[in-house]
């Protein structure tokens, strides 16, 4: 009998423990990877400590490209930099200054990172891509289509930032990781000698910009825009520097005596930060999502789901109602807290993910 040849499969390597015991456990199974790092920008500027991206750092590529070698793996670096710019940081300056709270992670998962694993996977006549993500992806028997599920690991679940992937997408992802926690994970690394991994700390920070940069990049890219605070009765308590450094429900940053305050919401006209310490006045019980992506397409009529406005929020339960072909309303059981214009709100049914909607107010 004839002994099957191997399928390769491109999977993103980070340099980090999640892409690199990926790359063990599909060589495990049976595949022949090749390891591909993407190379992004980084924001060139005396304030922002990051000479290098965070996601691809000389450091990282050296880690991937070790890892690869001590595997028996190919190894490339492929440069998508200008598109990152094009797809992920014109994106974020964009919301910022239309005054939304962007979420630069969901955008890049659908539009630059999978897209350009599959245009390097193409170019080389692969039809499979792989990353450390924990989620899981399966062919449901009933419909023919391919379904998103959450990870084992529920506190690390990422189906939350996966939610924009496409169908066609989905059909070719293939994801080690989802049916194994980080500590199994982390077992795996130290049983397989990369034990480097152990002691690497994972950053936190948006890749382009170091977190305690951000105010200086928000204030060349996007501008200082000099306006009053006011509270809740409508008394100037102080000045902000301009409404894109702030996001529905911020406490922290705002440089006002006499509180907590929280950020209830913008007069963009006025150029008006809005501001309360009643907490209460955070809550909003329902809406208006658009554009959406749903795996098996946008229901015809409502749809009672768990959802989630935020990565590490749990969900809550709620109505989807149809508004259009690209927009549906949600309405929660009981109010949450601070729904915020940019961000997503990713709905399930159990364990699957259904897809999401932009939140537009």
């Amino acid at each position: 009998m004839k002994k099957e040849t191997p399928k390769s499969i491109v999977v993103g390597m980070s340099g980090g423990v999640d892409s690199s015991m990926a790359l063990v456990l599909l060589k495990k199974q049976g595949w022949a990877p090749v390891g591909v790092s993407l190379k992004y920008p980084v924001w060139e500027d005396t304030s922002n400590c990051l000479r290098e991206n965070v996601c691809c750092s000389a450091e990282s590529f050296r880690i991937a490209e070790e890892v690869c070698r001590k595997l028996h793996v190919p190894y490339h670096v492929y440069d998508v930099s200008r598109d990152f710019q094009k797809e992920v940081i014109n994106y974020f300056l964009k919301s910022l200054r239309n005054h939304l709270t962007p979420n630069p992670c969901v955008m890049c998962n659908r539009f630059l990172k999978f897209k350009k694993l599959f245009e390097w996977a193409q170019d080389h006549q692969i039809k499979y891509v792989a990353t450390g993500h924990y989620a899981r992806i399966k062919k449901n028997p009933k419909t023919n289509l391919y379904e998103l599920l959450k990870s084992k690991d529920v506190e690390k679940d990422q189906t939350y930032s996966l939610s924009f992937l496409s169908q066609k997408q989905l059909s070719h992802i293939v994801l080690p990781l989802g049916r194994y926690t980080k500590k199994e994970i982390y077992d795996m690394a130290q049983k397989e000698g990369f034990e480097i991994f152990l002691k690497r700390k994972q950053s936190q920070d948006f890749c382009f910009v170091a977190g305690h940069a951000m105010d200086s990049f928000l204030g060349k890219e996007v501008g200082i825009a000099v306006g009053v605070v006011q509270d809740d009765q409508g008394h100037s308590i102080g000045k902000h520097r301009g409404l894109h450094f702030y996001t529905i429900g911020q406490r922290k940053g705002l440089g006002l005596s006499g509180g907590p305050y929280f950020v209830t919401g913008f007069d963009v006209k006025r150029n008006i930060l809005k501001v309360s310490r009643d907490e209460k006045k955070l809550l909003q019980k329902e809406a208006l999502l658009g554009p959406c992506n749903f795996f098996s397409g946008l229901p015809k009529k409502s749809l009672r789901v768990q959802a989630k406005i935020r990565y590490r929020q749990k969900t809550a339960s709620g109505t989807l109602f149809p508004v259009s072909k690209s927009r549906v309303r949600i309405v929660f059981d009981k109010p949450q807290r601070a729904v915020t214009p940019g961000q997503f709100a990713v709905f399930y049914k159990r364990n699957v993910c259904l897809g999401g909607g932009e939140i537009r107010f």
